[in-house]
């Protein structure tokens, strides 16, 4: 028999006109140059109606993408709202992805309008006449200075855009099942892939973002806001908050860590999340200017693997806990959060902090061999991880990928175990994993080890050829300045941290692991750059 209840649409138009009204004294705060700018949710549902109509006589009347080019603040959250809930797709461009792979995605998407923060025009001015779908670009703020836009893109200001729009909008009841944003993976092999959304997938993902067992955000909190509106939709912050009425903190373009210390001072936040090298930067500005930052109870980390010294100094020097998370831009990217099961206490406690966290209900997953055989969740047989679930995708945009999806489950290229209790702990990437003498060694677990030391900034550990072992590992170190250590004394620091056989002979100083768009370390880089002789190499 069919149920009862009614069959009432999930979708970012409801969260637009709860959050606008329900919560509407809660509020979005912009960083600038002049510290704080304040917009209550009730003026952003305004604006939001001002910019759908807006958008409407630009020719955006069904599902045209429109894209943006932003940094996190006011002006992105109400694209985040009112372009989905208008019925069109919000593209969330990653400003950090290659200029060829930027024009790549942009006309991948077909998007039609982009909007565009004056700040970002030096990176996308070269591009626009390569764009083939896009008719126009909205500079936000009130004026178009420095566009260089080739013939047939239509220049606005976003502000005089809107300005004279009607302040109320008939949001659209579509399918839930519709695309409602969409972003691209970050290409660091072969061209990003898209991953559409839907209005179902991003109200669910929502609803889990404010639950206790994932990152808990609950109205009243303010949330800082670092990582990208453009990674993976910030992690679902910005539609979770306007759901439960928590307000967010936007850096915009101030990421570093003086004058993220100093929004954290003014506009004390209650909760955050960004990727572990953000925090590792706040540390080290604290360290050398003190201040409290304990009323930020979480800080939900996430992109790669947090290191156990760094979740250790966060609760011991600043009363913070970090919440260890893992996703990705294919899961919308909530996978699992690292909420210890009730009542356990001390190392116990810790044990589960350090792995990437628990499932909840909507995610199943499962770890698999190298011929897709199921394995068991016994906590120690490692495997390649798989998931599916109703914000996970099952395909990508416009791009046959068979390989990454195996009977209905979405391949991660993670690899791990998973406990009886659901508990995950990711050991490598597929192409990241060591194998030296037949034996596996996760380079994650070496990485952390060594960032165990008062003196390492970074590690990042990849495996180079060895004609005696097939593969060794090699670790790259960024230290601390004035730090003396050596790579002897580094090795001597791991002796008792791991096993003999896995201890590093190979050793690099560098100063700075380089990173992917969205801040995780690229050791397709690092790779490169030993294979053709940039790096220099220690051998013990």
């Amino acid at each position: 028999m069919l149920s009862t209840m009614q069959d009432v649409p999930l979708s970012v138009a409801q969260l637009l006109r709860h959050g606008s009204t329900v919560h509407a004294h809660a509020e979005v705060v912009t960083w600038t140059d002049d510290g704080p700018r304040r917009r209550s949710y009730a003026e952003v549902g305004r604006r939001c109606a001002q910019l759908a109509h807006a958008l409407r006589g630009l020719g955006v009347t069904g599902d045209e993408r429109v894209a943006t080019f932003m940094w996190n603040n006011a002006e992105h959250m109400e694209a985040y709202l009112a372009i989905p809930s208008m019925g069109a797709v919000l593209h969330t461009l990653n400003i950090r992805l290659f200029p060829e792979q930027l024009v790549f995605v942009a006309n991948h998407a077909e998007d039609h309008v982009i909007i565009v923060d004056p700040t970002l025009l030096p990176l996308l001015n070269p591009l626009l006449g390569q764009l083939g779908t896009v008719k126009h670009l909205i500079v936000t703020g009130d004026s178009t200075a420095g566009v260089e836009a080739p013939e047939g893109v239509t220049v606005h200001s976003y502000e005089a855009l809107i300005a004279d729009q009607p302040i109320d909008f008939d949001w659209p009841e579509g399918d839930e099942r519709n695309a409602a944003a969409m972003c691209y993976t970050s290409g660091t092999t072969g061209d990003p892939k898209g991953v559409a959304y839907s209005h179902r997938s991003i109200y669910l993902h929502s609803m889990q973002v404010c639950m206790t067992d994932g990152p808990a955000l609950k109205q009243g909190d303010r949330a800082l806001a670092v990582v990208p509106q453009f990674h993976a939709m910030s992690w679902g912050l910005p539609y979770a908050a306007f759901m439960i009425g928590a307000s967010l903190i936007m850096p915009d373009r101030f990421l570093q860590p003086e004058p993220l210390a100093a929004m954290i001072a003014a506009e004390k936040p209650t909760f955050s999340a960004a990727v572990p090298t953000i925090w590792q930067g706040l540390h080290q500005y604290l360290e050398a200017h003190p201040q409290d930052i304990s009323f930020m109870k979480d800080v939900l980390i996430g992109g790669s693997a947090v290191p156990p010294s760094l979740m250790h100094t966060f609760e011991e020097d600043h009363g913070v806990q970090v919440l260890h998370a893992w996703g990705m831009t294919e899961t919308s990217p909530l996978g699992s959060v690292a909420r210890p099961p009730a009542g356990t206490e001390g190392e116990e406690r810790w044990r589960y902090r350090y792995t990437q966290g628990l499932f909840p209900a909507s995610v199943q997953a499962r770890i698999v061999d190298e011929l897709g055989e199921v394995l068991p969740n016994d906590g120690k047989t490692v495997g390649e991880l798989e998931v599916r679930g109703p914000w996970i995708t099952g395909s990508y945009y416009g791009v046959d990928a068979p390989e990454k999806f195996q009977d209905g489950w979405l391949r991660t290229g993670d690899v791990g175990t998973i406990t009886p209790d659901g508990y995950l702990t990711l050991t490598d990437r597929t192409k990241d994993i060591i194998k030296s003498g037949g034996e596996w060694i996760s380079s994650v677990d070496l990485e952390n080890a060594v960032m165990g030391h008062p003196d390492v900034v970074e590690a990042a550990v990849i495996g180079v050829p060895d004609a005696k072992w097939d593969e060794r590992p090699l670790v790259a170190v960024v230290l601390r300045e004035g730090s003396d250590a050596t790579p002897d004394s580094l090795r001597e620091f791991l002796s008792d941290k791991v096993a003999k056989w896995q201890l590093p002979e190979n050793w690099t100083v560098i100063n700075a692991v380089p990173k992917t768009s969205v801040g995780k370390f690229d050791k397709k880089r690092l790779r490169s750059q030993y294979k053709d002789g940039d790096l220099s190499v220690t051998r013990l």
